[in-house]
């Protein structure tokens, strides 16, 4: 472009961040890196790490989440960027804007540190505190983000295995929201709705409970929930 200097303007990086969510045990983890190097050498953190000249911020991402924790071609990884942050100063080193990612991925393997990362594993999300960067507010939003589609998209069941029941299924809401559900009336809402779940002709599992095993689901074609599945708590139980 005529009259452009591109010196005119002072340099400044483009990293990605990833907030990687599963369940398990019951529980919401998160996945984080042990950081090898400064800054923030050993402190805890998202994986990630800087865009290079020739990639998109998603394949950015998807390279520092294999690197990083050893995460490449996971089935069911569930990936969709969150927002950019750019606050001046959040990077001690220089500039940086970075991409942020919240990803969900339903039964994970075990992870192990790679690149510039000494250490990977799954942690509670609650023990996730303190991190490196502004990456405990990166974790709240990607939270605050996939709480709220759960009420309104079919995002629960990227949580879930390839079958599931309906009773992994409402623990995913409980799970992320921490709120207790009626069980016949999340059932109920469930099965309303079109193309939510479809049942897996034949297919049940024993859930350790009394009674018959219990039917096997796997995610429908619908993408939104027509009507939205709402925080209603259990009568007597603390939202």
């Amino acid at each position: 472009m005529h009259g452009y200097d591109k010196h005119a303007f002072e340099p400044f990086a483009v990293t990605v961040d990833l907030a990687v969510l599963t369940l398990r045990a019951g529980a919401l983890h998160v996945l984080l890196v042990e950081r090898g190097q400064e800054p923030y050498a050993g402190r805890w953190a998202l994986p990630g790490g800087f865009l290079l000249p020739e990639e998109s911020a998603e394949t950015a991402a998807r390279r520092e989440l294999a690197e990083e924790t050893g995460l490449a071609d996971v089935t069911g990884l569930h990936l969709e960027q969150l927002r950019t942050y750019s606050e001046p100063g959040r990077d001690p080193r220089m500039r940086v804007v970075s991409v942020a990612f919240a990803a969900l991925l339903p039964d994970p393997p075990e992870p192990h540190g790679g690149g510039d990362a000494a250490e990977a594993r799954w942690v509670p999300y609650d023990k996730a505190q303190g991190l490196a960067f502004d990456h405990d507010r990166i974790l709240a939003d990607a939270r605050d983000r996939v709480g709220a589609k759960l009420e309104y998209t079919c995002l629960a069941t990227a949580f879930c295995p390839a079958e599931f029941t309906l009773g992994e299924l409402q623990q995913v809401y409980e799970t992320v929201w921490g709120t207790a559900l009626d069980r016949p009336n999340f059932r109920r809402k469930v099965l309303a709705t079109p193309g939510f779940v479809e049942p897996v002709p034949g297919a049940a599992r024993l859930t350790g409970g009394r009674g018959k095993p219990a039917a096997l689901y796997r995610a429908g074609p619908a993408t939104t929930l027509h009507p939205p599945l709402l925080r209603t708590p259990r009568e007597g139980r603390p939202a």
